[in-house]
């Protein structure tokens, strides 16, 4: 079984000499906007082992010589996967941690408790699983009375001092350019001290708590003078959601409101990315600004979208002039003229656009992103959470169910942690009071009386869900789910409830994709054999929810390949309410008039508990309708901008051609 098609998919075929320049020249070449040393691997577990072998080498160095090896870790997602690694490697290589002297970044204070702060995660993550002395260990304390934090916090420093200073400092990096927790305007003077979370970070911070309203009011953070006395500093980041803050750390100017840039002034920093974080740096992006290209549609699409940008002119207008001045002189060379390279991308991107994103009968569909046959379709709709298929394909799915497609659609999570306790009080309370005038039996209304006491009274945050209260939130989600189908146009018999078991656990911290979850979805691809299916292609999506349904459909998908109704079967890969695809990406764009964009707003409001108190939001002040509308006007926007037809919202759609 394989689980991680995902990181596999390449929607830009990146040449290697870009990232993996043959000699010292070439690299010269390649990088010469770039101010820091940039290792760019093409994926996260590449970059992650590249990483975990040179600590791993730097610590048993060190244990030859009787020293120790000082490090700081961070929290957070990116460094799971290194710390995964350096598991395995104590596991199955004998790598000892006896030398190593871990101290914490960060942690947040004051802390409700234990179970909810870094260290717990860190330990869940490496500390438990190596034999690192417990008095190697140093951490702020998350609990400590307000009056002893300065004093902590120069203690900590000395601490650090005492034991030699940091050999490596291990850091992600926030979508602001955050270091630990050194926001816009921190001083490079920085030390370890009390830090109030402002409501960016607090944002940020709610991704290991139950949500926003959980997080602690401030945390306690190494500073960046710390970070700069460092002997080495190593900045990972994966996925595209951080590769606009990549680029300006590592091309852009140095200024405290991009605190991470301050790397460009340590002698011994380095930045370590997959190519999805490295997509906006010019090497990989404009790659015509710094080297001879390999043209390929995509990138030709790319550089005519960028220019009529830069010129802002429609791609119709664009001149010999304009390619010539902004370093476009090769696809002149090659195609003659601005005139010829114009027609083409013009005539690329039109045919991306289809009113029929479920084929048009007994049309020509050479030129048309879907098949005109079958007709009617048996479509799957994959939805990662109970609103996912209407936040971001709304206007889409009403329009293929109008179009008479058998749609059916399968929500992968039950999403029930995304349901806030006052929505199940609510509930219950209703329940209870309808129990009470209408039935005799008092074993349901025991129940609601007995959650809604526990939500009210007893509940301690950080603690994993009660079965009954994770039933409740599900409950709420799946009928919001099925009211949105209906006014959506799909059958009640047609929604199918997943429960995919990875997301079962009570709490923000998921299981791994397991086989049970790609059972599950190919029992159902078995059973209605779909001549087209949209899947969630959110590779960025902050919560890594999105990432691990689309491996379970991905590696369902890749035990069926071979069968005769899943060889004529496409697969179309939608964004939610994070990202759009970008111009050269998309496949097949399906406008949305402006009734069609009321209908799905209205679907979205169907969502009722995912509204203003839902926990996970996000960093966006946006609510969920507001930023689907906002995308997709944008996405129509650019279309009219390039010249071609001028509509409502557009939604975009990539094609998944299975491995």
């Amino acid at each position: 079984m394989k689980t991680d098609l995902s990181s596999q998919i390449t929607l830009t075929r990146i040449p290697q000499r870009y990232y993996r320049p043959e000699n010292a020249f070439e690299h010269s070449v390649l990088t010469r906007l770039e101010k820091i040393q940039t290792n760019i691997y093409e994926s996260t577990e590449e970059g992650s082992f590249a990483i975990a072998n040179e600590l791993a080498n730097q610590i048993r160095k060190k244990q030859e010589l009787g020293e120790n090896f000082v490090i700081g870790l961070p929290g957070g997602s990116s460094p799971l996967s290194v710390y995964k690694e350096l598991v395995r490697m104590h596991k199955e290589e004998n790598l000892s941690f006896r030398n190593v002297i871990v101290f914490l970044e960060y942690e947040f204070y004051p802390l409700a408790s234990p179970s909810s702060g870094n260290l717990a995660h860190l330990k869940s993550a490496l500390l438990d699983y190596v034999d690192i002395a417990p008095e190697n260990i140093h951490v702020p304390d998350g609990f400590m009375p307000k009056d002893a934090i300065f004093d902590f916090c120069r203690s900590y420093e000395e601490q650090l001092q005492m034991v030699g200073g940091f050999d490596y400092i291990l850091l992600g990096v926030g979508r602001v350019s955050s270091l630990m927790f050194n926001g816009s305007g921190a001083m490079i003077s920085s030390r370890t001290r009390l830090v109030l979370l402002d409501s960016a970070a607090r944002k940020e911070a709610a991704r290991i708590f139950p949500s926003v309203d959980n997080v602690p009011a401030g945390v306690i953070t190494m500073g960046l003078g710390t970070m700069m006395k460092a002997r080495n500093v190593i900045l990972m980041a994966w996925g595209e959601d951080k590769a606009g803050i990549i680029a300006k750390t590592v091309e852009g100017n140095v200024c405290d409101s991009v605190p991470s840039s301050f790397l460009q002034n340590h002698q011994n920093a380095k930045v370590v990315v997959d190519l999805s974080a490295a997509y906006d740096l010019t090497r990989i992006s404009h790659p015509w600004l710094v080297t001879t290209c390999e043209w390929d549609n995509k990138l030709i699409r790319r550089a005519i979208v960028w220019l009529c940008q830069l010129t802002g002119k429609p791609i119709l207008k664009l001149t010999n002039k304009d390619y010539s001045e902004n370093g476009l002189n090769e696809l002149l060379a090659i195609y003659g003229s601005a005139y010829n390279v114009n027609i083409k991308i013009f005539n690329d991107i039109q045919h991306t656009i289809t009113g029929w994103p479920g084929g048009k009968p007994n049309a020509d569909d050479s030129n048309r992103p879907e098949r005109a046959v079958p007709y009617p379709k048996k479509v799957i709709v994959f939805s990662p959470h109970p609103d996912d298929d209407v936040i971001s394909m709304g206007g889409t799915l009403r329009r293929l169910c109008d179009q008479h497609h058998d749609v059916h659609v399968a929500y992968e999570t039950s999403g029930n942690i995304a349901v806030g306790d006052e929505e199940v009080i609510r509930y219950c309370e209703y329940l209870r009071d309808v129990c009470s005038k209408y039935t005799e039996d008092d074993t349901v209304k025991k129940k609601a009386e007995e959650i809604i006491h526990f939500l009210r009274y007893e509940k301690v945050e950080g603690e994993k869900e009660r079965a009954d209260v994770l039933f409740m939130k599900g409950t709420i989600r799946r009928e919001e789910a099925l009211t949105a189908c209906r006014y959506s146009g799909v059958k009640d018999e047609n929604v199918h409830y997943l429960d995919l078991p990875f997301y079962e656990t009570g709490m923000v911290k998921k299981n791994d994709l397991g086989e049970a979850d790609v059972k599950i979805v190919k029992d159902l691809l078995e059973k209605v054999k779909p001549d087209q299916m949209f899947v969630a292609g959110d590779l960025a999506d902050p919560h890594g929810t999105h990432r691990v349904c689309l491996n379970a459909v991905l590696a369902a998908i890749d035990e069926v390949k071979n069968e005769e109704w899943m060889k004529n079967c496409r697969v179309w890969m939608y964004r939610g309410a994070w990202a759009e695809w970008e111009m050269d990406h998309v496949e097949m764009a399906v406008p949305i008039s402006p009734e069609e964009l009321r209908h799905k707003r209205n679907a979205i409001l169907k969502h009722q508990s995912q509204a203003e108190s839902a926990p996970f939001l996000g960093d966006d002040e946006r609510l969920f309708w507001q930023r689907a509308e906002d995308r997709n006007r944008a996405t129509a926007e650019l279309y009219r901008q390039l010249g071609l037809a001028s509509y409502e919202a557009i939604e975009a759609f990539v094609q998944y051609i299975p491995l």
